[in-house]
């Protein structure tokens, strides 16, 4: 899960010492040079899916199918994204492959690699050509450090416009207002401050970050995925399931935003100054917001999950300990008031929210879920 990338600090002198000075006896890293012929040309691989392998719109099965190549020919791949964990003839991986053509996305099960498994960019997001990485200092160098924060100590350094393989990223102090940190290997981090990505940034995992999901195929297969985690919920933290699972429901699309299948977040927390102690860390989405009964779309930051309990523990520990939801903790017994409650509160801006709920609540039976915690 590695790629060709490049650091870059920019004319930031101002907090390079700060953020990254290179200590004397610091020993300097080989960094990999970037290739920029893997973002044009490619790399060759060779599919090995008895019957042809589907490529698709996007990293996951349930993505439209836009054409199928056959087993045994070869393809040309520019770029790896992080996905839903296909069980392939090669290896059971995460890691889907954009071909040379279409924007179109193979699981990286299918592929054999004539010399091992290249170190390829992640692609960026929305579709573009592949993105590379780079260090981008201007001048001196940049400590690469044993833990996502300037305190870790220094294990090397990289000059400006080294290359890098970036596994994936990890939240860390804070860089000129920048705490996303780039995991170079093992024990080896780099401030992404630093990191100049072109020509986009792309959508690569947080470290230790489950694989995207799947939408269950049916409103019953969603519910059986959500109860287990919102009834450990109410069991921590007293938020009753039927409304746990009702704005999982609302806010998710049954399991289909973008946000839920790669960052396995149900609720749209909203980052406010950082991830919090459950969450790895802070994505930016579009998103709509109301005010004065006009919606329009904006981009925020969301927190981001390894897995889905973790965000229904986020959630519930949320409305359990925030100021502002003290008076429907009062009704958790009462489901229905505890909705309206938290809808005054402030948890949304859309006028309509304690109802959607309630209605969600009623129309499934979701009380049911209640008695069982």
């Amino acid at each position: 899960m590695k790629f060709f990338g490049v650091v870059g600090l920019g004319l930031l002198l101002g907090t390079f010492a700060l953020a990254s000075p290179t200590s004397a006896a610091a020993p300097r890293d080989q960094a990999m040079p970037l290739d920029r012929a893997v973002a044009k040309a490619g790399v060759e691989a060779i599919v090995r899916a008895p019957g042809g392998l589907n490529v698709r719109s996007g990293a996951a099965t349930d993505r439209s199918i836009l054409g199928t190549v056959d087993d045994g020919s070869r393809v040309r791949v520019v770029c790896q994204v992080w996905g839903q964990q296909v069980k392939g003839t090669q290896r059971t991986a995460a890691l889907w492959d954009r071909l040379d053509w279409g924007h179109g996305h193979v699981a990286d099960g299918f592929l054999q690699w004539p010399s091992g498994r290249p170190a390829l960019p992640w692609c960026g997001d929305p579709p573009v050509d592949a993105t590379s990485s780079a260090v981008d200092i201007t001048s001196g160098s940049l400590n690469v450090r044993s833990g996502p924060s300037t305190k870790h100590s220094t294990v090397g350094s990289l000059g400006d416009a080294a290359g890098l393989r970036v596994e994936c990223r990890s939240w860390g102090s804070t860089v000129d207002g920048n705490a996303v940190w780039d995991r170079i290997g093992p024990g080896r981090y780099v401030a992404d401050k630093y990191v100049h990505w072109a020509p986009t940034t792309p959508r690569y995992p947080w470290c230790g970050q489950a694989p995207a999901t799947v939408p269950a195929a049916t409103k019953d297969g969603f519910l059986a995925r959500v109860a287990g985690a919102a009834q450990a919920s109410a069991r921590t933290w007293k938020v009753p399931a039927s409304v746990t699972i009702a704005q999982a429901i609302l806010e998710s699309g049954w399991g289909r935003s973008t946000l839920t299948r790669v960052d396995h977040s149900y609720f749209g927390m909203k980052c406010f100054g950082g991830p919090g102690p459950i969450a790895v860390g802070c994505s930016t989405y579009v998103t709509q917001e109301c005010s004065n009964g006009k919606c329009r779309s904006t981009r925020a930051s969301f927190r981001a999950y390894r897995a889905t309990g973790d965000s229904f523990d986020d959630h519930g520990r949320q409305l359990a300990t925030l100021p502002r939801y003290q008076t429907a903790m009062k009704y958790t017994n009462d489901p229905e008031r505890f909705a309206r409650e938290i809808h005054k509160a402030g948890y949304a801006t859309s006028p309509t929210y304690a109802n959607n709920l309630i209605d969600l609540m009623r129309r499934f039976d979701l009380t049911k879920y209640d008695r069982r915690s």
